[in-house]
């Protein structure tokens, strides 16, 4: 005779961390990121009877953040999530933050990104990374007055994704290619950094773009490093921003000296990230990187990882 097992007790507590970001990944502005592990948010969402989402706390390396839930990345999507569903129940979020806000490494998005995995896990029934998206989309629009997935698409999914505002896509990476990501402590606000995008722009710079994207693309699905230098060349959004930066030029240039496939600005900045075929030339590169900081007068922090990186988890 079969035993019947018991029925679980739902659990009314998550906690789930998502990792850092290269957003945009130069060429691929707004729709093209990977995640890194090496830093993250951590999340820890309660299920509660009330119809309301609120904020309890905020612990980590920044704590000024708004506690009212509307405001709040990670509020805002859950908020987004639970009226999309017409949840019976509220959820109560504390967040531990990894990520320094205005880094340039997806800090926003992945507060964002770790509630929405937590509150998932609450659910009686959990939808699929991709129905998250859009919840994500909502909480990201609060951080930095647009609708955009190059952070939260790999965060959800893990690797090298495009992420369009209504889809998806995992790009294959070889796993021997990895990333040196450089932080230096200065704090660049992703919307001052947008803000350096405005003027006009030549339909010659468009094409251009268009195919250094595609080389990439093309070189990651092939496993074919020549295709991604040919391509990791940002025309459109790098000569902009770079001025932001300080030291940029010098930064770039050692990654490149170092056998980097290309290097640019991570996300909105003022990391630099840089793409490698091994690990030892991506830590090699790394030290270069953040000694072409110091000399900037800049500490840095630096992460190296595989280009196919994780994907938040519960925890």
């Amino acid at each position: 005779m079969n035993e019947v097992s018991p029925p679980q007790a739902r659990t009314d507590i998550a906690q789930a961390e998502a990792y850092a970001s290269v957003g945009n990944v130069g060429i691929g502005f707004d729709i093209l990121g990977h995640c890194v592990a090496g830093a993250g948010d951590r999340a820890e969402v309660r299920r509660i009877a009330e119809r309301e989402v609120r904020i309890a706390g905020i612990h980590g390396v920044i704590t000024d953040l708004p506690l009212n839930a509307p405001d709040n990345t990670a509020g805002a999507a859950l908020l987004s999530l639970r009226n999309a569903l017409d949840l019976p129940f509220g959820f109560e979020i504390t967040l531990h933050k990894g990520i320094a806000l205005g880094s340039g490494m997806g800090g926003s998005a992945a507060s964002c990104v770790a509630a929405l995995v937590a509150a998932n896990a609450l659910l009686d029934e959990p939808l699929s990374r991709e129905a998250l998206y859009p919840f994500a989309l909502d909480g990201e629009v609060v951080a930095s007055g647009s609708r955009h997935g190059d952070n939260l698409g790999p965060m959800l999914l893990g690797g090298l994704v495009l992420s369009t505002d209504k889809r998806l896509v995992r790009v294959p990476v070889p796993a021997e290619w990895h990333c040196a990501l450089v932080h230096p402590h200065v704090v660049l606000e992703t919307r001052k950094a947008r803000a350096a995008l405005a003027g006009h722009y030549a339909l010659g710079e468009f094409v251009a773009q268009s195919a250094n994207l595609a080389m990439v693309l093309a070189g990651c699905y092939r496993g074919e490093a020549a295709l991604v230098r040919e391509g990791l060349s940002d025309v459109l959004v790098e000569p902009r921003r770079a001025p932001l930066i300080p030291g940029f030029g010098r930064v770039k240039q050692a990654a490149l000296d170092h056998g980097a496939m290309g290097a640019s600005i991570s996300g909105a900045g003022p990391s630099v990230f840089g793409w490698f075929e091994d690990r030892a030339s991506a830590e090699a590169a790394s030290r270069a990187m953040r000694g072409a900081f110091a000399d900037e007068g800049h500490a840095a922090d630096v992460i190296v990882a595989p280009i196919d990186g994780p994907a938040a988890k519960v925890v």
